[in-house]
């Protein structure tokens, strides 16, 4: 997929073909930083104060020194500097990373940070359901640590590219991902819910999956709407009794899974929770 024209590194505009790090980089060498992956919609990045809310937890975790100006109302300011730069005026994906400045080995000389946003060009204009179920299974070869750092997006992102080679390679189309205790939390690159007799569960956070910001707006849309949600831990036979599954981000919204080994599952609760979601998006209750 190619970028648009311009990227932004460190508040200026650059030409997205050059480049624009250096190979000192050190989320290049060693996966110093974060990222958050946002999708523009009717021009505007939604739930934007929720993903600078995560960047700026997570910088803090990784003991970065945050510059003053890291506020939402700067990065909203860049985001749109950009959109205008490639001419967005409807949808798009961004990726806004920030990374330690460079300097030492895995000792850091330095704890400022830098960032770096691209845009990718995007066909669908709202959050839309595959037609096709996703097939999925687990990946068992890595399991996934629970510590301070499991629910934030680093840079580090190896266990999640193994996973989606391992499901490529067994003709899947996504993989579930298990924590050291053998809990299903998560999938290559999306978090997991599961529906059961009307009421929706999800892997909960102490567990260590990635505190996804899609994942907590339809935590939120579903109890607007009466709906019980549960945050706990989830095993292979929670999967087998589950009516629907479906997997949540912000670039894609929710897919729906079809099957999961001889498991066969419905979309009905989820095509509805996507429809509320645009519906959500069409009023412009999108933060920020």
């Amino acid at each position: 997929m190619t970028p648009f024209r311009f990227a932004m590194c460190d508040g200026q505009l650059v030409e997205a073909s050059q480049p624009y790090l250096t190979a000192e980089n050190r989320s290049f060498r060693y996966g110093d930083g974060l990222f958050e992956t946002m999708r523009v919609m009717q021009g505007r990045p939604a739930f934007l104060e929720s993903h600078i809310a995560r960047l700026l937890e997570g910088m803090a975790m990784l003991k970065m020194e945050i510059p003053d100006y890291f506020s939402l109302s700067f990065f909203a300011e860049k985001i749109n500097e950009l959109l205008k730069a490639n001419g967005i005026t409807d949808g798009a994906r961004l990726r806004l990373a920030v990374y330690r400045n460079s300097g030492g080995f895995y000792l850091p000389q330095d704890n400022g940070a830098g960032f770096v946003i691209e845009a990718l060009p995007i066909i669908h204009h709202h959050y839309q359901l595959n037609e096709d179920g996703l097939t999925v299974d687990l990946y068992t070869e890595i399991r996934k640590p629970v510590n301070k750092l499991s629910i934030y997006k680093t840079a580090n992102s190896l266990l999640y590219i193994m996973s989606a080679l391992w499901a490529k390679q067994n003709k899947l189309d996504d993989a579930l991902i298990v924590n050291d205790k053998g809990n299903i939390i998560e999938a290559s690159s999306s978090n997991l819910f599961i529906i059961c007799n009307g009421v929706l569960y999800t892997p909960a956070l102490s567990d260590g999956c990635l505190a996804g910001v899609m994942r907590m707006q339809i935590i939120n849309l579903a109890l607007e709407h009466k709906i019980k949600v549960y945050e706990c831990s989830l095993n292979p036979q929670n999967l087998l009794v589950a009516d629907e599954i479906f997997l949540t981000s912000a670039g894609k919204g929710l897919q729906w899974v079809s099957s999961y080994k001889m498991k066969r599952y419905f979309n009905s609760l989820t095509r509805t929770l996507v429809d509320r979601l645009n519906e959500k998006v069409r009023s412009g209750v999108m933060e920020g």
